[in-house]
Protein backbone atom coordinates (compact mmCIF):
# COMPACT_ATOMS: atom_id res chain seq x y z
CA UNK A 1 0.00 0.00 0.00
CA UNK A 2 1.04 3.76 -0.98
CA UNK A 3 2.49 5.21 1.93
CA UNK A 4 1.40 9.08 2.21
CA UNK A 5 4.80 10.79 1.39
CA UNK A 6 3.58 8.49 -1.96
CA UNK A 7 0.16 9.51 -2.07
CA UNK A 8 1.23 13.06 -1.60
CA UNK A 9 4.10 13.31 -3.99
CA UNK A 10 1.51 11.82 -6.42
CA UNK A 11 -1.02 14.47 -5.64
CA UNK A 12 1.38 17.39 -6.06
CA UNK A 13 2.90 16.34 -9.63
CA UNK A 14 -0.71 15.28 -10.78
CA UNK A 15 -2.12 19.27 -9.36
CA UNK A 16 0.59 20.87 -10.99
CA UNK A 17 0.64 19.42 -14.04
CA UNK A 18 -2.75 20.38 -14.70
CA UNK A 19 -1.63 24.17 -12.90
CA UNK A 20 0.69 24.09 -15.81
CA UNK A 21 -1.69 23.10 -18.32
CA UNK A 22 -4.35 25.68 -17.48
CA UNK A 23 -1.87 28.51 -16.29
CA UNK A 24 -1.03 28.01 -20.15
CA UNK A 25 -4.26 29.06 -21.41
CA UNK A 26 -5.27 31.90 -18.70
CA UNK A 27 -1.94 33.18 -19.80
CA UNK A 28 -2.50 32.84 -23.87
CA UNK A 29 -6.02 33.95 -23.34
CA UNK A 30 -7.76 37.19 -23.89
CA UNK A 31 -7.93 38.47 -20.11
CA UNK A 32 -11.11 39.02 -19.02
CA UNK A 33 -13.09 36.30 -21.43
CA UNK A 34 -14.95 33.21 -20.51
CA UNK A 35 -11.99 30.94 -21.10
CA UNK A 36 -9.09 33.08 -19.21
CA UNK A 37 -11.69 33.33 -16.45
CA UNK A 38 -12.50 29.55 -16.44
CA UNK A 39 -8.96 28.41 -17.05
CA UNK A 40 -7.71 31.03 -13.90
CA UNK A 41 -10.26 29.79 -11.89
CA UNK A 42 -8.93 26.14 -12.20
CA UNK A 43 -5.38 27.20 -11.90
CA UNK A 44 -6.38 29.07 -9.00
CA UNK A 45 -7.41 25.52 -7.13
CA UNK A 46 -5.11 23.83 -8.86
CA UNK A 47 -1.95 25.18 -8.07
CA UNK A 48 -3.15 26.56 -4.47
CA UNK A 49 -3.67 22.16 -3.46
CA UNK A 50 -0.04 21.57 -5.40
CA UNK A 51 1.73 24.13 -3.47
CA UNK A 52 0.01 23.19 -0.32
CA UNK A 53 0.74 19.44 -0.81
CA UNK A 54 4.73 20.68 -2.22
CA UNK A 55 4.92 22.72 1.37
CA UNK A 56 3.81 19.23 3.27
CA UNK A 57 5.99 17.30 1.12
CA UNK A 58 9.06 19.56 2.05
CA UNK A 59 8.33 19.25 5.65
CA UNK A 60 7.90 15.29 5.99
CA UNK A 61 10.87 14.87 3.62
CA UNK A 62 13.06 18.13 4.17
CA UNK A 63 16.27 16.50 4.09
CA UNK A 64 15.51 15.74 -0.09
CA UNK A 65 12.72 18.32 -0.37
CA UNK A 66 13.04 21.10 2.31
CA UNK A 67 13.05 24.22 -0.81
CA UNK A 68 9.92 22.53 -1.87
CA UNK A 69 8.03 23.89 1.10
CA UNK A 70 9.19 27.15 0.41
CA UNK A 71 8.37 27.06 -3.05
CA UNK A 72 5.10 25.47 -2.00
CA UNK A 73 4.19 28.46 0.78
CA UNK A 74 5.17 30.84 -2.49
CA UNK A 75 3.09 29.23 -4.56
CA UNK A 76 0.70 29.52 -2.61
CA UNK A 77 0.40 32.93 -1.50
CA UNK A 78 0.86 34.15 -4.71
CA UNK A 79 -2.48 32.57 -6.15
CA UNK A 80 -3.91 33.78 -2.92
CA UNK A 81 -2.88 37.34 -3.33
CA UNK A 82 -3.23 37.10 -6.99
CA UNK A 83 -7.07 36.80 -6.52
CA UNK A 84 -7.30 39.19 -3.89
CA UNK A 85 -5.58 41.96 -5.84
CA UNK A 86 -8.75 42.32 -8.09
CA UNK A 87 -11.35 41.79 -4.97
CA UNK A 88 -9.25 44.46 -2.74
CA UNK A 89 -12.52 46.21 -1.89
CA UNK A 90 -14.67 43.47 -0.90
CA UNK A 91 -15.40 43.00 2.44
CA UNK A 92 -12.65 41.37 4.65
CA UNK A 93 -10.42 41.34 1.44
CA UNK A 94 -7.72 43.48 2.81
CA UNK A 95 -8.00 41.37 6.41
CA UNK A 96 -7.06 38.55 4.63
CA UNK A 97 -4.38 40.35 2.30
CA UNK A 98 -2.82 41.36 5.46
CA UNK A 99 -2.50 37.42 6.83
CA UNK A 100 -0.96 36.48 3.55
CA UNK A 101 0.91 39.43 3.15
CA UNK A 102 2.66 37.87 6.92
CA UNK A 103 2.68 34.93 5.50
CA UNK A 104 4.92 35.52 2.96
CA UNK A 105 7.18 38.03 5.07
CA UNK A 106 8.35 34.84 6.74
CA UNK A 107 8.63 32.64 3.89
CA UNK A 108 10.80 35.48 2.54
CA UNK A 109 12.71 35.74 5.60
CA UNK A 110 13.40 32.12 5.98
CA UNK A 111 14.52 31.79 2.25
CA UNK A 112 17.40 34.41 3.22
CA UNK A 113 18.18 32.94 6.05
CA UNK A 114 18.51 29.34 4.50
CA UNK A 115 20.74 30.77 1.44
CA UNK A 116 23.10 32.56 3.60
CA UNK A 117 23.27 29.29 5.78
CA UNK A 118 23.88 27.56 2.61
CA UNK A 119 27.10 30.26 2.37
CA UNK A 120 28.98 29.00 5.00
CA UNK A 121 28.73 24.99 4.60
CA UNK A 122 31.51 23.63 2.48
CA UNK A 123 29.77 22.80 -0.64
CA UNK A 124 27.24 25.74 -0.45
CA UNK A 125 24.37 23.53 -0.43
CA UNK A 126 21.44 22.64 1.84
CA UNK A 127 19.59 19.28 1.83
CA UNK A 128 20.68 19.27 -1.81
CA UNK A 129 19.91 22.74 -3.29
CA UNK A 130 22.49 25.44 -4.30
CA UNK A 131 22.19 28.73 -1.70
CA UNK A 132 21.40 30.52 -5.56
CA UNK A 133 18.14 28.07 -5.24
CA UNK A 134 17.45 29.64 -1.93
CA UNK A 135 18.18 33.31 -3.08
CA UNK A 136 15.98 32.67 -6.83
CA UNK A 137 12.79 32.35 -4.69
CA UNK A 138 13.90 35.07 -2.24
CA UNK A 139 14.20 37.31 -4.73
CA UNK A 140 10.74 36.32 -6.34
CA UNK A 141 9.19 36.15 -2.47
CA UNK A 142 10.30 40.32 -2.08
CA UNK A 143 8.93 40.88 -5.55
CA UNK A 144 6.04 39.55 -4.19
CA UNK A 145 5.78 40.82 -0.69
CA UNK A 146 7.00 44.66 -1.84
CA UNK A 147 3.49 44.16 -4.11
CA UNK A 148 2.07 43.19 -0.47
CA UNK A 149 3.10 46.13 1.49
CA UNK A 150 1.60 48.33 -1.56
CA UNK A 151 -1.28 46.77 -1.16
CA UNK A 152 -2.38 46.76 2.07
CA UNK A 153 -0.76 50.03 3.34
CA UNK A 154 -1.09 52.08 0.16
CA UNK A 155 -3.05 54.81 -1.26
CA UNK A 156 -6.44 53.66 -3.04
CA UNK A 157 -5.26 51.69 -5.91
CA UNK A 158 -6.85 52.27 -9.58
CA UNK A 159 -8.36 49.34 -11.41
CA UNK A 160 -5.90 49.06 -13.46
CA UNK A 161 -2.84 48.76 -11.12
CA UNK A 162 -4.75 46.26 -8.88
CA UNK A 163 -4.80 43.78 -12.27
CA UNK A 164 -1.29 44.87 -13.08
CA UNK A 165 -0.94 42.90 -9.45
CA UNK A 166 -2.81 40.07 -10.32
CA UNK A 167 -0.88 39.81 -13.77
CA UNK A 168 2.55 39.66 -11.88
CA UNK A 169 1.89 37.30 -8.82
CA UNK A 170 -0.48 34.51 -11.45
CA UNK A 171 2.54 34.52 -13.41
CA UNK A 172 5.64 34.32 -10.74
CA UNK A 173 3.20 31.88 -9.87
CA UNK A 174 2.91 30.19 -12.99
CA UNK A 175 6.48 30.84 -13.39
CA UNK A 176 7.54 28.56 -10.38
CA UNK A 177 4.93 25.63 -11.38
CA UNK A 178 6.59 25.74 -15.03
CA UNK A 179 10.06 25.65 -13.77
CA UNK A 180 9.60 22.53 -11.56
CA UNK A 181 8.00 20.72 -14.28
CA UNK A 182 10.53 21.35 -16.63
CA UNK A 183 14.00 22.32 -14.96
CA UNK A 184 13.17 21.20 -11.94
CA UNK A 185 12.25 17.51 -10.29
CA UNK A 186 10.27 17.21 -13.59
CA UNK A 187 12.78 17.48 -15.80
CA UNK A 188 14.15 13.97 -15.25
CA UNK A 189 11.07 12.76 -17.13
CA UNK A 190 12.31 13.97 -20.31
CA UNK A 191 15.47 12.19 -22.36
CA UNK A 192 18.39 12.75 -21.38
CA UNK A 193 18.99 15.16 -24.93
CA UNK A 194 16.54 17.06 -24.39
CA UNK A 195 17.21 17.75 -21.07
CA UNK A 196 20.63 18.93 -22.34
CA UNK A 197 19.63 20.85 -24.94
CA UNK A 198 18.26 24.09 -23.12
CA UNK A 199 14.77 23.48 -24.39
CA UNK A 200 12.96 22.74 -20.84
CA UNK A 201 14.07 26.27 -20.18
CA UNK A 202 11.77 28.22 -23.22
CA UNK A 203 8.45 27.90 -21.27
CA UNK A 204 9.35 30.20 -18.36
CA UNK A 205 11.14 32.22 -20.96
CA UNK A 206 7.63 32.98 -22.35
CA UNK A 207 6.02 32.90 -19.60
CA UNK A 208 8.21 36.04 -18.66
CA UNK A 209 8.01 37.77 -21.88
CA UNK A 210 4.32 36.79 -21.99
CA UNK A 211 3.87 38.51 -18.54
CA UNK A 212 5.55 41.76 -19.76
CA UNK A 213 3.75 41.91 -22.71
CA UNK A 214 0.24 41.55 -20.91
CA UNK A 215 1.31 44.18 -17.92
CA UNK A 216 2.46 46.48 -21.31
CA UNK A 217 -1.38 46.00 -22.08
CA UNK A 218 -2.92 46.61 -19.25
CA UNK A 219 -1.26 49.69 -18.40
CA UNK A 220 -1.16 51.21 -21.55
CA UNK A 221 -5.30 50.73 -21.60
CA UNK A 222 -7.63 53.51 -20.70
CA UNK A 223 -10.17 51.14 -20.27
CA UNK A 224 -8.04 48.33 -17.75
CA UNK A 225 -8.99 45.13 -18.49
CA UNK A 226 -11.06 43.24 -16.18
CA UNK A 227 -10.18 39.59 -14.55
CA UNK A 228 -12.06 37.90 -12.18
CA UNK A 229 -11.26 34.27 -10.36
Amino acid sequence: MPTFDIVTLIAHVALGTLAVVVGAIALGSRKGRKTHISAGRIFVISMGLASVLGALLGALKYETFWITFHAGVLGATLVASGVLAVRIRAHRAKQLFIIVAGINFVNAAGLITAGWYATTLPDARLFGFAAEDYFFLFGMAAIALGGDVHMVFGAQMSHKLRIAQHLVRMCIGFFIAAGSAFTGPGASAFPEAVQRSGVLSLPELIIMLLMLYWLWKTLRRHQPLAASH
